[in-house]
């Protein structure tokens, strides 16, 4: 194991004994807790009230996110949508934010064989599971969504963890909360695992 997935597991077992038991070590996370709210609700109000731009897709929006750090099911729902959605007769397409890619320029379209140092690996996981539905990640999504619109004929997309990009208009959010951690200590971060 790297020293890197080393730290990154010192790390993931704090954060779980402080979000997820009951310990004095949040008292120290208050002051830092209430920045992160008040950044947070200063932003979403910026975009709310137009004072930051926001992007109107030409086509209906469905992103799948969640409220909580960590891993709580968004992909496979994800990779279930879009299969009923291309059931049902739509044509949809997916955009995700390539984490961990390392793509000279974005947006990247991905393939079920694309490299996932460039795109990011979960990407990749995406394109393999919805085989023939176009998939466009990039860090902003209403690039990706460009990328979709001008190059595919697409009537809908999926945007997989997007429910904190404020700046893309949706017409529907689905938060996803994990069945078993539920909300944790129900504090925002760095106090508790809320977004």
């Amino acid at each position: 194991m790297s020293v890197y997935n080393r730290i990154a597991v010192v790390i993931n077992r704090v954060l779980m004994h402080v979000w997820y038991d009951k310990n004095f070590w949040q008292l120290f996370l208050v002051p830092f807790s209430a920045a992160y709210q008040l950044i947070y609700r200063c932003r979403r109000a910026a975009f709310g009230n137009g004072l930051l731009p926001t992007y109107r897709s030409p086509v209906p929006v469905l992103v799948v996110g969640n409220i909580s750090v960590g891993g709580t099911g968004k992909t496979p729902l994800c990779i279930w949508l879009i299969s009923k959605l291309a059931a049902y007769g739509y044509r949809p397409g997916i955009v995700c934010g390539g984490y961990r890619g390392k793509a000279d320029f974005w947006p990247q379209q991905v393939r079920s064989d694309s490299d996932w140092t460039v795109v990011g690996d979960e990407a990749i996981l995406i394109a393999r599971q919805v085989e023939g539905i176009p998939v466009a990640v990039g860090p902003v999504r209403s690039d990706s969504i460009e990328a979709l619109v001008t190059n595919y004929d697409v009537d809908i997309i999926v945007s997989d963890d997007g429910l904190q990009h404020y700046a893309l208009e949706r017409d529907i959010e689905i938060a996803v909360i994990d069945g078993v951690r539920r909300l944790g200590n129900g504090r925002c971060l760095p106090r508790g695992p809320l977004r």
